[in-house]
Parts: structure tokens; sequence; C-alpha cells
């Protein structure tokens, strides 16, 4: 088995900020790719806003199993017909990590349905993530709390909706704590969001945060067919009833006809 992964990156501030550029050379993206491809079972390639299509063709996209999406700066540049490729490819079965400031993406918004909005503070503090949830896959390897010594404050509220479960809550020194890691699923496919990694840090070095990108990206890998029919809503003809009926009274579509959408 093979989980064939995409690793999206804005890859703007690398490019633009020294401080950015000298953490991550090779872009963010290109860090978090090469930590997913030490585990045997992930292939790992990366995708960025600036290549046709944001890299994200429809035949790309089909053959991902797994997309993990960073962006910041420049959410509001991501084409509206990209978002809605992601959306239906996450229904259908792929899965999503979306990694920190990936809470303001297109696609996690659309998928959430609500702000996903929160409370922030760059002051470079100390961010100590507690395991919650010891049992969940996410967590497997994961000590009972680790430290990132420097790292930007998200802090409740964070008004996404209820999750399916919570693997991960951070505690920050300046006091607030976040809800750092949760999931959901929509449709067929499993969401993994996963708060730390500002660029100014060098947070996708450590090893811990490594290996839990590892185990979500496991965790959302859904080994089933793509369930494309997730999409379709079908005018079933009277004589197609599973017990015999007749019709009554008039209707609005024609036999065959497809419905409002």
């Amino acid at each position: 088995m093979t989980i064939r992964t995409v690793v999206w990156g804005e890859n703007i501030h690398e490019r633009e900020n020294a401080v950015v550029r000298g953490i991550y050379p090779d872009g963010m993206h290109a860090t978090i790719a090469a930590a997913l491809n030490t585990e045997s079972e992930i292939e790992a390639t990366t995708a960025t806003l600036q290549e046709p299509e944001h890299g994200l063709s429809e035949a790309r996209l089909a053959d991902t199993d797994v997309l993990v999406w960073w962006g910041h700066k420049a959410h509001g540049d991501v084409s509206d017909e990209i978002v809605e490729r992601v959306a239906s490819r996450v229904w259908e079965g792929m899965g999503l990590l979306v990694l920190h400031s990936g809470h303001f993406a297109k696609p996690f918004k659309r998928l959430m349905g609500t702000p996903c909005a929160l409370k922030w503070r760059e002051a470079g503090e100390r961010e100590r993530i507690w395991t919650v949830n010891p049992g969940h896959p996410i967590a497997a390897g994961i000590p009972e709390n680790f430290v990132l010594e420097n790292e930007e404050m998200y802090g409740e509220f964070f008004s996404v909706p209820e999750p399916l479960e919570t693997v991960f809550i951070s505690w920050f020194a300046g006091g607030e704590i976040f809800r750092s890691g949760l999931t959901w699923r929509r449709g067929a496919g499993n969401i993994f969001y996963f708060r730390p990694g500002h660029e100014t840090y060098p947070t996708y070095h450590d090893a811990t945060v490594q290996q839990v990108l590892r185990n979500g990206v496991k965790w959302a890998y859904n080994p089933m067919p793509r369930y494309s029919a997730v999409h379709d809503a079908p005018n079933v003809p009277v004589e197609q009833a599973l017990e015999p009926i007749t019709e009554r009274g008039p209707r609005l579509h024609q036999a065959g006809e497809e419905g409002y959408k």
C-alpha cells in the first residue's frame, strides 16, 4: 500500500522573507514532504500556488489519496474552481490535512461551513501540546505532552463545527488554550486540522511534529474506491420502485428529468 500524498504550499513567505527562507530554504512544502517520505507507506510530492491550476489539476487530484494544505498570506488568490475541485475529492474519499494558518484556507472553510476564526498573537511564546486522546491513531508514538519553545499563539474560541474527535490541546505561555488537533468526516473523506506551524519558527523540523503529520496522513487515508456517487441525485422512475406503487397526484418533474441543484 502506498498513500499518494500531495503537500500543497502557498510558497510566498519562503521567497519573500529572509527569516522564513533561512529556516525553509527549499520551501515549507518541501520540508513537510521530506518528513512524510521517511514513512515507507507514504509517497509525498508537492504543489504550490504559483503552478498552473495551483498544481491541482483534475488528473492529479484523482490520483491523490491525501492532500496536505498550508496557506497564510494568499488565501484569496486560490481559485474558487480549485476549491470546489478539492472539496469534491474530499467528499469522494480523499483525505485532507489542514495545517496552522490553513484554518482560513478556502477549501477548509468550504468543508467546515463556518468562519473558522480564532484569537492569535505572534510573540514566539512556548506552546505545550497535550495528547488528550492517546488511543487515537494520530497520537501513536506521541508523548503525553511535548513543547515547542517558539510558536504563534492561537486561542479559543475556534469557530469550527463540533469535531468528530479532539486529539490534541495546546497551552501557551500567555495563558490561552486551543483545540489544536481535531478531526472531521465530510462525505467519505477524513479531515485532520493540526495547529502548529508558524513560518518564522522551525516547527516542521521538530521530530514529534513530523510524527504527528505522518500519523495524520495514515489516518486520513481511505482505502476504499473513489465514491463518485456522492454527487448523484437520481430521479427514480415509478416503475423502478422497490415495491409496486401507483403514481398519485401531479408532479413538477418529467420522467428522467434532473432535479434542481
